[in-house]
C-alpha cells in the first residue's frame, strides 16, 4: 500500500472537526436552492417526510459504508476500490482500481462546474458590498454575466486558487478553516430565518413547508426527487466521503459520525428552507426557481426590506463558506488519489494541477447555457452511475468480513446482519434506482 501521500495529509485532529469537514463537504448549492427548489415543487411537508426517510438510511449504512472503506485503504478514491475490491483477489483489485476513475472524474467535473457558480455568488457578494445590487433591476444584472461567456473570470480565478490554497496542509487546514465557515454559516442562516419570519404573509409558508399534502405521497416522482435530493445533499457519490474516511481516527465509530453529520446536513437544508420558502410565498415568488433563487429572487426580496443591504451581504458569505467547504472536498478527493496514484508528486504540485485543470475548462463555460449542461451531464451520468459503484462495491464485492470489522471499529454496540443487510438489501437497490431513473429519464438531479 502506498502511503506516501496519507503521510502527508495527516488525520483530522478531533471528532468535531471531523464532523465539520464532512458536514461542509455536504452544505452546498443542494442545501440552499437544490432543497427548497424541490421541497416546493414536490408537495412541501410530504416531500420533506419522504426526505428525511431517506437520510436516515443512507446516513445509517451508505455514508458509514464510505467513511469505513476510506479509513481502511487510507488514501482517496482510487487505492479505496482498489482495496475493497482486492479482498476478492489481486486481479479483482486492479479491476476496482480502474473502476474508480469514473466516480474521481464525478468528483472534478462537477468541481469545475460548481467552482463556476461559487464565482457567482463572489460576485454577488461584491456587488452587494458595493450596493449595486441592490440598486438595479436584479434581472438585468443576473442576466449580464450569466449570459455572457468569460464573464466572471476575475472572481472565478479567486474561488479555484482560494479554495487549493485551503487545502495545502491537507486534514489540518481543511478542519479549521470548516470549523470557522460552518459555525458562521449556521449563524448567519439562522439570522436569515429570524428576519425572513417579520415578513408579511410568511405564515403560509411555513403551513407549507410543515403539513404533508398526503396525495403527493402517492406520486412515485416525489420519491425519486426526495431520494436523489438525499443522496447528494449527503455527498454519497463514490467518491468524495472516502477521502475524508481517510483521514478519521481508528477509535472513532463511522455510524455515529456519520449520523451527527447527516443531523447537522438536514439542519441546515431545513435553515435554508425557513429562509427562502417563506419569503417567496411572502412576496409571491417562484421557490422553483432554481439558481435564479439566489441571484434573482431573494435580491428582489432583499431590495424591499430595511437593511437589505445588510442581509444580501451575510446570505452571500454564507453561500461562499459553503461553496468553498464543498470544492476543498471535491479537489482533495482527487489530489489524494494523484498523489497515491503517482507517489514521486508532492502536494503543492497536485493542487497546481487541479488548478490549471478547473481554470482551463472552468473558464469556457462561464455562461450558464454552457455550465448548465455540463452540469446536467455530470449528475444525469457520472455521479449516480458513480454513486452506484460505490454501493455495489461496498456491499456486493467486498467481503462482508472486512466490511464490519472496519464498521464496528470504535463503537462498543456492534453492528451486525441488520446493518449489513439494509446496506445491501435496501441502500443498493436504491442506488441502481436513483442511476436508472438518471439514465433512462435523463433527469439531472
Amino acid at each position: 500500500m502506498k502511503t506516501n501521500s496519507k503521510q502527508k495529509a495527516g488525520r483530522f485532529a478531533s471528532r468535531w472537526g471531523f464532523i465539520l469537514a464532512s458536514v461542509g463537504s455536504a452544505v452546498g448549492m443542494a442545501n440552499v436552492w437544490g432543497f427548497p427548489n424541490k421541497m416546493g415543487s414536490n408537495g412541501g411537508g410530504a416531500f420533506l417526510l419522504i426526505y428525511l426517510f431517506f437520510i436516515f438510511i443512507f446516513s445509517y449504512v451508505g455514508l458509514p459504508a464510505e467513511f469505513a472503506i476510506g479509513r481502511r485503504a487510507k488514501t482517496g478514491t482510487l487505492g479505496s476500490y482498489e482495496n475493497a475490491w482486492r479482498t476478492r483477489g489481486e486481479k479483482a483489485g486492479k479491476a476496482g482500481g480502474l473502476l474508480a476513475w469514473l466516480p474521481l472524474a464525478g468528483s472534478l467535473c462537477i468541481a469545475i462546474g460548481y467552482a463556476v457558480i461559487v464565482a457567482y455568488v463572489l460576485k454577488a457578494l461584491v456587488d452587494s458590498v458595493t450596493g449595486t445590487l441592490m440598486a438595479t433591476d436584479v434581472t438585468v444584472w443576473f442576466e449580464s454575466f450569466s449570459l455572457a461567456p468569460h464573464s466572471v473570470v476575475p472572481y472565478h480565478v479567486v474561488v479555484v486558487i482560494g479554495t487549493l490554497l485551503t487545502l495545502l496542509l491537507g486534514a489540518k487546514s481543511i478542519e479549521k478553516t470548516n470549523k470557522v465557515m460552518m459555525l458562521l454559516f449556521f449563524i448567519i442562516f439562522i439570522i436569515l430565518a429570524v428576519r425572513v419570519a417579520m415578513l408579511p404573509g410568511v405564515a403560509e409558508g411555513y403551513l407549507f413547508m410543515l403539513i404533508p399534502r398526503w396525495e403527493a405521497l402517492k406520486n412515485p416522482m416525489v420519491w425519486i426527487w426526495a431520494m436523489g435530493q438525499a443522496f447528494f445533499s449527503l455527498s454519497i457519490t463514490g467518491s468524495g466521503m472516502l477521502v475524508y474516511g481517510a483521514y478519521l481516527d481508528e477509535n472513532e465509530s463511522v455510524v455515529s459520525v456519520s449520523a451527527k453529520t447527516a443531523l447537522f446536513d438536514t439542519i441546515a437544508a431545513l435553515v435554508a428552507a425557513l429562509v427562502i420558502i417563506p419569503a417567496c410565498f411572502s412576496y409571491g415568488l417562484d421557490v422553483g426557481a432554481g439558481p435564479g433563487l439566489l441571484f434573482v429572487t431573494l435580491p428582489t426580496i432583499l431590495q424591499d426590506i430595511p437593511l437589505g443591504n445588510f442581509f444580501a451581504i451575510i446570505l452571500y458569505i454564507a453561500m461562499i463558506f459553503a461553496g468553498i467547504s464543498s470544492l476543498q472536498n471535491m479537489f482533495e478527493a482527487v489530489g489524494e488519489s494523484l498523489l497515491h496514484k503517482f507517489p514521486k508528486l508532492n502536494r503543492k504540485t497536485a493542487l497546481c494541477i487541479l488548478c490549471i485543470i478547473c481554470l482551463g475548462f472552468g473558464i469556457h463555460m462561464e455562461a450558464i447555457f454552457q455550465w448548465g449542461p455540463w452540469m446536467d451531464l455530470v449528475s444525469i451520468y457520472i455521479i449516480p452511475i458513480g454513486a452506484t459503484l460505490g454501493a455495489i462495491s461496498w456491499f456486493w464485492v467486498m467481503k462482508k468480513d472486512d466490511l464490519m470489522l472496519e464498521i464496528n471499529k470504535g463503537t462498543e454496540k456492534k453492528h451486525g446482519n441488520l446493518w449489513y443487510m439494509t446496506g445491501r438489501y435496501v441502500y443498493v437497490p436504491f442506488a441502481l434506482l436513483l442511476c436508472s431513473v438518471a439514465l433512462f429519464m435523463k433527469v439531472s438531479f
